[in-house]
């Protein structure tokens, strides 16, 4: 019979790149499963089969100078891949062994190709179930089935894994070779940087031989098991469950502390272990993952950045004709003059405006800014102010200040201690609290997000306002995530009350980083007396996008829309809990709506939601930051399904376990709603 090899590797592994050419005691790991493959006797041929990404170049070339033959063919159709790589040598039986195995031993290879010939078999393995050691895995099928297989198969599963198909089709006869012992639960394959420093502390302890048997493998993990400590951790075929996404994420951790830049977009906060994580194109309400699955975005919506939806058409286009007439230069561009009188013209009390690209930023500079008009350093605050040290020294000596403030328990680890009492926490609505604060130390800014969870009550803002201007203290809205959602400008001006110093962002650029602090002129103009200043202020991209999408806001009225749509969302949230008696408690501004259910299991809950809609294709949880783009139909289809995931919370009040239908961790709490 004639028997061909086919090993599959590419430079490109999402979890860890480039592993098949890390060396292993100068050679290259690919370098040492070839020669250890070479040994099997029953093998005729071996070759490589890689995918047509420039980036496996150098792969393709190594392995050639070894002396063997390289494929190059689709890189996510692998059974493609497979079945053209073998055509050529019109074999009897091809071997599939991954890249990822630089301890395959020859002699187990040979083993199950003798048991394959004597069972009379189109497929056998040693993985259904497995018993060896993950690392030694071992497929072996006719070229007949591959043949077909790569005729018939259709769904991606079956195009990206090579043998699902035959393995489940129906159609082949398959077999499985077992060992009388299950050592399965060993992990001896490449996956991530902690299986390569297992399999190099192997082939250390061996060298200068690389023809050791897997016995001798196991003998040495029974004899010296810290060996195999550094992978532990790590499951059986996680690849084969993980989304490319999920796979990123993975690696962004090992990278990035915390795996990205924003607390609100980790994994942990949404599916800790199932979440796609990261995205290849998004439009409209429509995000598309690295695996090309769609989802409606019926969450957060880049966090509240897209009120207009993603990738709005005349927004692009105006930044794509700022790209193309130039982004920076040593001049300043004139957009950011256009956009500054645009937001005086909204807010009339305002005469001048300061830029910057991200919400903290520009809290930041509205403190600096004040401080320096008042003279004073001490802040009464009231809500979220990014992470900015002035903000979070109010967690200085007591961690638990802001705990009502959306950071509850955060640790201001390496903020200076010589900050502590500079800025003083109160509660919304509590004007008495806010009196005896200045009352007892010398206030110089009061700054506070104009909503929280309620409206004002009592008259609190008008107190508040008057406050201030008797006191001399200079009042600062954060509008950061309240702009544009429920008026044109601020949601300060629904109350009719004019702080001093106003700060815009999220909807502002509809996806695009621009942030904007509006302020009177004799506030605004101790900006001079104080250093703020920044090189990436300055870019054009920004400002263009921001006048484009304040256009096309006033030209659909998209604050009435996403008002309108958030209000329906709230409603039908409420019916839902009604229908199946559950006890829900609704939060936020319309356009940033959530609600929560009133029960102890209510996280595991959010959990379940996410985790069930997930599956039918929702971005979805517990809150929904509304865009124009939620249309009716979208709104019927989403709350169709989820309906009987709220049927489902009701069995689990009921009695049933929440836990049991969760397919990995509940969520992490993190972050309180942001209004």
């Amino acid at each position: 019979m004639k028997t061909v090899a086919i090993i599959q590797a590419r430079m490109g592994s999402t979890r860890f790149p480039n592993k098949v050419l890390r060396p292993i005691n100068g050679r290259p790991m690919i370098e040492l499963l070839l020669a250890r493959l070479a040994k099997a006797r029953r093998i005729g041929q071996i070759l490589l089969a890689t995918s047509d990404d420039p980036r496996n170049q150098p792969l393709v070339d190594h392995v050639r100078r070894l002396g063997y033959e390289v494929f190059q063919g689709s890189e996510n159709d692998v059974l493609d891949r497979y079945y053209q790589a073998a055509k050529p040598h019109q074999p009897d039986t091809v071997v599939r062994i991954t890249g990822d195995c630089p301890l395959i031993d020859p002699e187990l290879v040979d083993q199950v190709l003798a048991a394959y010939e004597a069972q009379r078999v189109d497929y056998l393995c040693n993985t259904l179930p497995p018993t060896y050691p993950d690392g030694l895995d071992t497929e072996v099928f006719s070229f007949r089935a591959l043949e077909q297989a790569a005729q018939s198969a259709t769904k991606p599963a079956e195009r990206e894994h090579v043998t699902p198909f035959i393995r489940e089709s129906g159609l082949f006869k398959t077999g499985n070779f077992a060992h009388k012992e299950d050592y399965s639960q060993e992990r001896w394959t490449v996956d991530e940087a902690a299986d390569f420093e297992v399999v190099s502390a192997v082939f250390n302890h061996f060298h200068p031989r690389t023809d050791f048997s897997w016995l001798e493998v196991l003998a040495l993990r029974q004899s010296k098991p810290e060996t195999f400590q550094a992978n532990q951790h790590l499951a059986r075929n996680e690849g084969a469950t993980l989304g490319t996404g999920q796979k990123l994420w993975k690696r962004a951790k090992q990278v990035i502390p915390g795996g990205n830049m924003l607390l609100s977009k980790r994994a942990e906060m949404f599916l800790p272990d199932q979440w796609p994580a990261y995205f290849s194109k998004a439009k409209g309400c429509k995000v598309w993952d690295l695996d090309g699955k769609e989802y409606t975005d019926m969450l957060i919506m880049g966090i509240g950045t897209n009120t207009l939806g993603y990738g709005h058409p005349e927004v692009d286009d105006a930044v794509r004709q700022t790209v193309a007439a130039g982004n920076m230069s040593t001049l300043n561009c004139p957009e950011e003059v256009y956009l500054a009188e645009k937001l005086i013209e909204l807010h009339p009390w305002a005469d001048m405006v300061r830029f910057a690209r991200s919400g903290g930023e520009a809290n930041a500079i509205a403190i600096r800014i004040a401080r320096a008009a008042t003279g004073k350093d001490k802040v009464a605050i009231c809500g979220y102010h990014g992470w900015h040290d002035w903000y979070l020294s109010a967690n200085l000596g007591d961690d638990k200040n802001l705990a009502g403030h959306l950071l509850p328990g955060l640790a201001p680890n390496g903020v200076p201690q010589n900050l502590r009492g500079t800025v003083f926490p109160f509660n919304y609505n509590n004007f008495a609290e806010l009196e005896a604060l200045v009352n007892a130390h010398e206030i110089g800014v009061i700054k506070m997000e104009v909503v929280r969870n309620l409206g004002p009550q009592d008259g609190f803002l008008d107190k508040v306002r008057r406050l201030a201007t008797q006191r001399g203290i200079v009042l600062i809205f954060d509008e950061c995530t309240s702009g544009f959602r429920q008026t044109f400008g601020g949601l300060h001006k629904m109350y009719g009350v004019e702080p001093d110093m106003a700060m815009f962002g999220k909807a502002l650029g509809n996806g695009y980083a621009i942030t904007a602090v509006i302020g009177r002129r004799e506030v605004m103009e101790a900006a001079q007396t104080t250093f703020i200043s920044s090189t990436f202020w300055t870019e054009r991209i920004g400002p263009a996008a921001a006048l484009k999408s304040l256009e096309v806001m006033e030209r659909v009225k998209s604050w009435d829309q996403i008002t309108q749509t958030g209000l329906e969302i709230t409603a039908r949230w409420k019916a839902l809990a009604a229908k199946y008696n559950l006890s829900i408690t609704t939060n936020g501004l319309p356009a940033l709506t959530g609600f929560s259910f009133n029960s102890p299991k209510a996280l595991a809950y959010k959990t379940l939601i996410t985790q069930e809609m997930l599956a039918k294709g929702y971005l979805a949880g517990t809150s929904v930051y509304v865009c124009t783009q939620h249309t009716p139909d979208v709104l019927e289809n989403f709350f169709q399904a989820l309906d009987p995931i709220f049927g489902l919370v009701k069995e689990c009040e009921e009695g049933r376990d929440v836990l049991k239908l969760l397919k990995g961790p509940v969520c992490h709490a993190g972050f309180k709603r942001l209004n």
